[in-house]
């Protein structure tokens, strides 16, 4: 039998070692952001929070408390009669709540009472959110960062793939945010992760990486969909060498009609999507771009937002945010095929030198780090 706290730092430099990680809060606020591989055993459930508070306010803490006792018993006993019967006494879990108080110290005391080895996270969600968030200040700053840069529909996402698929780092921001990254970009039926799981998720990735090695990453805006780029990884990034990617025109289409084809095969839905640009585009140039779909003329409207709105657009901000941008050597992609895609990633793996390059200026607390 055993029952011990632990720090946020502790736990998460021992993540790896825990048999599970064990949320004792609601589903909601599991639902929000949890620790990386989290299972979710509520102590009390969202209904039953609210309940217990109305008691609590209406008719006293005294009752409140009795009330949440009966319902906090009911659920750990349901959690251990359906998940904790058949594993073995050498399993070592972490349990956590939002402060580190009465729900994880709860479900805590019943295990640890069965005789595992329980640890308990001191300060709860909350201490490992604060340990995460100060983490995120300084785990991109030994990193080799390399950008892979590139218009709209030039394969960046697909490069990456191929980059994984050789063995080489990836940071996926796009993939770990849901999201392609412009007013098209929303995955069909996978909505966004809140912002904080949203960092939870990156830090778990930057943490992972092999420092000696490099980590290669597309050229984000500060944005992936309504998602915030975590400030000290966007100044990482934006110091990065890189390369530039391109692609003909022609092949860029085919590869975007191909990616965005539940857009393509519903123009309603694109028009839909291509409201989000009256007013940067004006309303009149958005109404002809809606007639050209509803018309079947997809790939008509997908070669005009590259030429009069994605491509200016990226051009621009490349200059203005990327330090390196204009140095960058060129790869060239024919198309989006695998064959294209595994050319290139030799072409780059050969040209990317492993040591890393950190950048001194963008430590914390820098003079000299650029504002973006």
């Amino acid at each position: 039998m055993g029952l011990q706290r632990i720090d946020a730092k502790d736990a998460a430099a021992g993540l790896g070692q825990f048999s599970a990680v064990i949320d004792a809060r609601s589903e909601s606020e599991f639902a929000l952001d949890h620790l990386p591989h989290a299972q979710n055993w509520p102590t009390l459930t969202d209904a039953q929070r609210h309940a217990v508070g109305s008691d609590y306010a209406q008719v006293s803490p005294f009752d409140a408390r009795k009330r949440g006792a009966v319902l906090a018993a009911r659920n750990i006993a349901d959690h251990v009669e359906r998940e904790a019967a058949a594993l073995p006494k050498s399993w070592r879990p972490l349990v956590y709540c939002w402060r580190g108080g009465q729900r994880s110290g709860a479900l805590a005391l019943v295990l640890g009472q069965i005789g595992f080895e329980v640890r308990v996270l001191d300060g709860g969600y909350q201490a490992f959110r604060r340990f995460v968030l100060a983490d995120l200040e300084h785990l991109p700053l030994d990193l080799s960062l390399h950008m892979v840069c590139g218009k709209t529909g030039s394969g960046k996402t697909r490069l990456l793939q191929a980059l994984h698929a050789a063995g080489a780092q990836v940071l996926d921001l796009e993939a770990l945010a849901c999201h392609r990254g412009s007013v098209l970009g929303g995955l069909p039926d996978q909505p966004q992760p809140g912002q904080k799981h949203f960092e939870m998720l990156v830090w778990q990735a930057l943490r992972s990486f092999d420092r000696t090695r490099p980590v290669f990453v597309e050229s984000e805006s500060r944005t992936v969909g309504r998602l915030r780029v975590p400030e000290a990884l966007l100044k990482q990034m934006r110091a990065a060498p890189g390369v530039q990617i391109e692609m003909p025109v022609a092949g860029r289409v085919e590869l975007l009609m191909q990616d965005y084809a539940h857009l393509a095969q519903d123009a309603e839905l694109l028009c839909e999507r291509l409201q989000g640009l009256r007013e940067a585009r004006g309303a009149a140039v958005v109404e002809r771009w809606q007639a050209l779909c509803r018309g079947g003329q997809m790939a008509a409207v997908v070669g005009d937002l590259l030429a009069d709105h994605y491509d200016p657009i990226y051009l621009r901000s490349m200059a203005r945010n990327f330090a390196q941008f204009e140095r960058m050597p060129m790869v060239g992609l024919a198309d989006g095929s695998v064959a294209s895609m595994n050319q290139a990633v030799t072409q780059i793996l050969a040209a990317v030198t492993v040591a890393p390059a950190v950048n001194p200026d963008l430590r914390p607390g820098s003079a000299a780090a650029p504002r973006c």
